[in-house]
């Protein structure tokens, strides 16, 4: 699973791509500097991993990690090839979600490609691109399934209703994701096509160092545009990120951010909700060996989970101990939830929740 970087060139795409990642992506004051997408795999900032490693203290932590990749700058005309507008459309559409960088700051140094900065037109150029080029798709089934629905079949007749509604919202400028279907049609019909602006969202507001705290202007704007779209706009005020990771210590890096009013770096917060904006969540292991965040899909049930460990433990899956995170923190020890009867066996039914500690019992 993996989030895409998306957004006009110059925007702070690179900038960003790097001080999440730390891979010195290339970062230059002219489009297409990106070409080929990086990619990145950037650990996910968890308190209770802090936690559970001052309790447990174990040899090593290891964290969950998530994959961001930094995708070209996309200009108008790049849903009919313009610029590099069939590579950048290719890539995006390889990813799970998009984070959608915004230019929010003014610079006379820096080129906007328009000339001028106003975040809402160059969400709506973005916007209009994928638009365009999920409705070359829809076009494409249409002419398939109307050969089928005129045959009589009922199946054909229903998907043909839910495309010609899909068309109608892209043709008015509405995103798959805002098209209302119920959500079958959207397993059934929708989500095959992997429409490019049905995936997930967040926006990215780039602000300049004064707005890092509180917004500005452009952000208030942005907010207010996006208020009917379900998606999350998070305020960054990337070059200074980009400087706070070039501290070496902690502590300097966190007296850089109590100047700048904030209480930890906005990467963070970003990161975390690329994470639940992939529909992810987190459970943990936790002995001397290792503490370790383990990345599933919301919903994944105990044996799943034990999956992602070894294919192994999936398939001779027997039971899993399931220690709720709270009951951990609040005893101290494993051996003391135990005591207090806090440990839980759960089969191959339990819905693992996010933060639960578990071991897994299985026999290959």
């Amino acid at each position: 699973m993996k989030a895409g970087i998306v957004g006009l060139p110059n925007v702070g795409k690179s900038t960003l791509f790097n001080c999440l990642s730390n891979a010195k992506a290339q970062s230059a004051n002219f489009p297409f500097c990106t070409i080929e997408p990086n990619i990145g795999v950037v650990n996910v900032p968890d308190a209770r991993l802090q936690k559970l490693e001052a309790l447990v203290d174990p040899e090593r932590v290891l964290p969950a990690t998530v994959e961001i990749v930094d995708i070209a700058g996309l200009v108008k005309g790049a849903s009919k090839g313009e610029g590099l507008g069939n590579q950048f459309l290719g890539n995006i559409r390889e990813t799970d979600a998009i984070l959608h960088v915004l230019r929010c700051f003014n610079d006379d140094n820096i080129i906007h490609v328009d000339g001028s900065v106003d975040p809402i037109r160059d969400k709506e150029t973005i916007d209009m691109e994928l638009q365009l080029k999920d409705l070359e798709t829809v076009d494409k089934k249409l002419d398939k399934v109307k050969r089928a629905a005129k045959t009589g079949n009922k199946e054909a007749q229903k998907e043909e209703a839910v495309l010609l509604k899909l068309k109608t919202g892209l043709e008015a400028g509405t995103s798959v994701r805002a098209v209302e279907l119920s959500k079958d049609d959207r397993e059934e019909f929708v989500k095959p096509l992997q429409f490019i602006t049905d995936k997930p969202v967040m926006y990215v507001c780039n602000v300049d160092e004064d707005a890092a705290a509180t917004g500005n202007e452009y952000v208030d704007r942005v907010k207010a545009a996006v208020a009917q779209e379900d998606a999350e706009v998070v305020v960054l005020a990337v070059g200074t990120e980009a400087d706070i990771t070039e501290l070496e210590t902690y502590e300097e890096r966190q007296m850089f951010l109590e100047d700048l009013g904030l209480k930890e770096p906005g990467s963070a917060k970003l990161i975390r909700g690329a994470y639940k904006l992939l529909n992810l969540e987190t459970y943990f292991t936790a002995g001397v060996k290792e503490v370790r965040a383990w990345t599933i899909p919301v919903g994944a049930t105990a044996p799943q989970a034990a999956g992602v460990i070894h294919t192994d433990f999936e398939k001779g899956f027997i039971r899993a101990e399931v220690i709720a995170y709270n009951d951990y923190v609040q005893f101290g020890s494993e051996a003391k939830v135990k005591e207090a009867g806090k440990m839980r066996v759960e089969g191959k039914e339990y819905i693992v929740k996010d933060g639960d500690v578990m071991h897994f019992r299985f026999n290959v």
